[in-house]
């Protein structure tokens, strides 16, 4: 009998029924709380209605048409949606299916844009599992381990990681900018380096937010060697922070954004936006693909922007990360180290009495979790970090719903 891969090792032992708004249930009939939404995925919630029937009636026009040999109605629609909540100076748009495919197509513009060869990225971002989109990833080696050689040309610098160097944001943030200068002077010459890239908030790599000093930074050094600033939003993206894009916190313009996961609600869709002129550097055949742009996928996301902007959803983001965030830190026990997070992206991190990384106890938190009602994924290096991320429509009642049976979890360990 054929079977999944004995490698994708399942988080929860649930086999799920059906899902809607908030909750998911299992086979059996119990509900669950779920604040994964499918790793940030969910946007809009379990099957939204106006999702839904936006799909449905897609799916009885036209399924797919393949959008180098045609256009249609629902790429159009959201091409020119998408114009309305970008940063202004990105006026181009590319479509592909996954995030890991969307930093491979920004890797490849800035390539040929600027014509260098070297790409840096910092310490504990998550990019993808292909090739060159594993390259970039140094949020764990289970992520490009065991397929060597990688691509070249990639070089790592520190991200702001305050907790991790026992140090202030500010400290931090001096280490990381000036280790970026170190590395210009000693790894990859300026004039070779064709783009920083980054995330507003390390996703799989512990939930860790950046600040408005370091990116700032970030663009200064970039104006000033003609480098390019390409920032991951794919995980925050579409109001997961409470702003409709991860950077906008932080004051800060992007030369190309990659996006993906709530685009969506859940259909597999992707792209990068970039600026006209930007975009035009493109190598003539460097962008296409089979499916992406499908219809289906398009019509989702134009329902997905009319839900989001209709109901207010960035702005429930934003309250309801406010209300999770401090409630996560006032319920955090010695067995926690930190609690951090911007947004409906909020961490815990478990650390031993000694501050060391502490995976165990985090598993156990989230396997009880599952246990009381409770959804969660874990993160971090050393997956010691359990991650609250709920869909942007949840409401307070649910957010304290979650943090009861936190509290209760947290009293067993």
């Amino acid at each position: 009998m054929t079977e999944l891969s004995p490698v994708l090792k399942q988080a929860t032992p649930l086999t799920v029924d059906h899902g809607s708004g908030c909750y998911l249930y299992d086979t059996d009939g119990r509900r669950y709380l779920d604040f994964t939404a499918g790793i940030g995925v969910t946007s809009t919630g379990h099957c939204h209605p106006r999702v839904v029937e936006a799909a449905r009636a897609q799916i009885g026009s036209l399924i797919h048409g393949q959008y180098t040999t045609v256009r249609h109605r629902p790429l159009l629609e959201l091409t020119a949606r998408l114009g309305e909540v970008l940063p202004p100076e990105l006026d181009a748009v590319f479509f592909a299916n996954s995030g890991s495919e969307a930093v491979e197509a920004a890797l490849r513009l800035v390539r040929q844009a600027t014509g260098r060869p070297n790409v840096i990225v910092f310490h504990g971002g998550f990019h993808g599992r292909t090739v060159a989109a594993a390259t970039m990833t140094t949020s764990g080696t289970r992520f490009s381990a065991g397929f060597s050689p990688l691509m070249s040309g990639v070089h790592v610098a520190p991200f702001p990681t305050a907790y991790r160097y026992g140090w202030s944001e500010d400290e931090a943030t001096d280490f990381a900018l000036r280790e970026l200068d170190y590395l210009f002077a000693t790894l990859s010459a300026p004039r070779e380096t064709a783009a920083l890239l980054v995330e507003p908030v390390l996703g799989e790599g512990g939930y860790i937010p950046g600040n408005t000093r370091f990116f700032q930074g970030l663009r200064e050094r970039a104006d000033a060697h003609g480098i390019l600033l390409v920032l991951d939003e794919i995980q925050t993206g579409f109001g997961r922070t409470g702003k409709f894009f991860g950077h906008q916190h932080f004051g800060v313009r992007p030369d190309v954004i990659t996006i993906a996961k709530g685009l969506a609600s859940g259909f597999p869709l992707s792209g990068i936006a970039a600026s006209t002129e930007l975009m035009a550097k493109a190598w003539p055949g460097s962008q296409g693909g089979t499916y992406g742009g499908n219809a289906v996928a398009c019509a989702a996301a134009v329902a997905t922007l009319e839900v989001i902007e209709s109901e207010g959803l960035v702005a429930n983001a934003d309250a309801r990360g406010a209300q999770l965030l401090t409630g996560m830190r006032e319920r955090a026990t010695k067995a926690i180290g930190d609690v951090r997070g911007l947004g409906l992206m909020v961490g815990a991190e478990f650390s031993t009495a000694t501050g060391e990384p502490d995976p165990v106890t985090a598993a156990a938190a989230q396997r009880r979790a599952v246990d009381h009602g409770l959804v969660l994924l874990t993160c971090g290096a050393h997956n010691n970090v359990v991650r609250m991320i709920p869909p942007l429509i949840v409401s307070a009642e649910q957010i304290d719903e979650a943090l009861e049976l936190w509290s209760a979890v947290l009293d067993e360990l």
